[in-house]
């Protein structure tokens, strides 16, 4: 009964690590792991807290509003906010969801792949019909399994992802000394030859983006309401971010402890799996096979979370559309509504010409634009929101540290976002010897493929 009731209590926290743990962050944190070891440990625990801090302040808002951060931001900044964000959400949702079909399609092939059946199952053709079908089982896992089994699934899958990637990352022996020393001792290794860099992608990295909003959606649907809710909450995000760090760190291990591994995103992930057979001798397989699965638990449930979580937005914004200003609203945002399942058999739809058509580096220079607008705008409306004492009252507005912490986000991942930008459109040139090229922002864009 108490760990039935510890799950009750940590169950949208687990949700939040399962959608935003997907194959870009574990990629993410392999490829920084092979290339400064794990000197950089503490860059996946700061960026966890930073995304604490910024879930716990839009869950603060919520409680204390009794609206969710889209409507205060509607109601408190500016109409024209909605149509900002409808043109944002759009995009956002059209690349991400591509990535997670993609990331899933390449995923399933590693493990069953479709050519034996018939010659017409190329590669990439059976990855295709792999992100596709799984698609569909996610749809149907949403709409017929409503809420309760949608949580029961996801926390099977981020119980499986967590298991397994945190069990490899310690049966590989990583030096004590060093990890400690990377966790307590912060440093950058290789600074002016793109070790900036890549800690700067690690801290990023860490945890979702648009996803962070659908967090007060998830407490909703378990009752939580009111100011009395907030302890619960904290206790809860701290759970999900906990688990999100020790993915990170257990990526940066492994990465750390295996040979230099091509790829990007999940197609990264697949390589690993393989490269693990060489240090566990006659387990290798076994260890590649699990790997597998613990890989596959994270880009499925990111994608299911995605499917589940991102129809709340369009809901939400489809019911402010409607609202005159002058209206007072406490609107309840269902999942059988138009809106709601028009938009989720729109992500499930709509990115499979994506996969087929779409320029995968078109995608991702649009992607590198959208992806870094998320933190930094979602601080400072933070910043705002939540220091009208005639809004959230006294007792919850910020405090001086929150502040401090939000202003440090909002500055870090602006110069993030212009780091990304500037490796995707104005990329370094190449050293006359690109065996010896020191690693920078641009070798690494299908790390990003998957996240959410």
């Amino acid at each position: 009964m108490k760990f039935k009731r510890l799950l009750t209590i940590i169950g949208p926290g687990l949700l939040v690590a399962a959608t935003g743990v997907g194959a870009g962050d574990l990629a993410t944190g392999a490829f920084t792991g092979q290339k400064l070891g794990v000197t950089v440990l503490w860059a996946v625990i700061v960026g966890a807290f930073l995304k604490f801090v910024l879930n716990e302040g839009l869950t603060r808002w919520q409680l204390a509003t009794g609206d969710t951060l889209l409507e205060g931001c509607v109601t408190h900044i500016g109409r024209p906010f909605r149509w900002i964000f409808l043109v944002y959400l759009l995009i956002w949702s059209f690349l991400v969801s591509m990535a997670l079909m993609s990331a899933c399609g390449v995923t399933m092939h590693a493990m069953f792949p479709l050519g034996g059946l018939h010659e017409w199952f190329t590669p990439p053709r059976d990855k295709i019909v792999y992100g596709c079908l799984l698609s569909l089982i996610a749809v149907v896992l949403v709409r017929r399994g409503g809420y309760q089994i949608f949580e029961k699934v996801m926390t099977v899958c981020i119980g499986v992802m967590f298991l397994i990637v945190v069990s490899v990352a310690i049966a590989l022996h990583p030096p004590i000394g060093e990890v400690l020393k990377g966790v307590f001792v912060p440093s950058i290794p290789h600074f002016n030859d793109g070790g900036l860099d890549w800690t700067v992608a690690l801290l990023g990295g860490v945890g979702g983006t648009l996803t962070i909003l659908c967090y007060g959606y998830w407490i909703r649907e378990e009752g939580r309401q009111g100011t009395e809710a907030l302890k619960t909450c904290r206790i809860d995000l701290a759970a999900g971010y906990v688990m999100t760090m020790l993915f990170g760190m257990s990526m940066l291990v492994i990465g750390s402890r295996v040979g230099e591994v091509e790829g990007g995103g999940a197609t990264l992930l697949v390589d690993l799996a393989a490269s693990l057979e060489e240090p566990f001798g006659a387990y290798g397989p076994v260890i590649r096979w699990a790997f597998l699965i613990g890989a596959f638990g994270a880009v499925f449930s990111s994608l299911l979370g995605v499917w589940q979580s991102v129809p709340y937005l369009f809901a939400d914004f489809y019911e402010l559309s409607k609202q005159r200003l002058t209206e007072a609203r406490r609107p309840e945002v269902r999942t059988d509504s138009v809106a709601y399942r028009g938009y989720l058999y729109g992500l499930a739809i709509v990115p499979v010409i994506g996969l087929t058509l779409v320029p995968f580096s078109q995608a991702q220079k649009i992607n590198a634009i959208v992806g870094a607008l998320v933190i930094p705008a979602l601080a400072g409306i933070l910043l705002y929101l939540n220091n009208r004492v005639d809004l959230v009252g006294e007792q919850f507005r910020n405090r001086r540290r929150t502040n401090v912490v939000l202003a440090l986000t909002l500055l870090f991942f602006l110069l993030a976002g212009v780091m990304e930008i500037q490796s995707r459109f104005f990329p370094r040139s190449p050293p006359p010897q690109p065996s010896q090229a020191p690693v920078t922002m641009h070798e690494f864009p299908e790390t990003f493929r998957g996240n959410a």
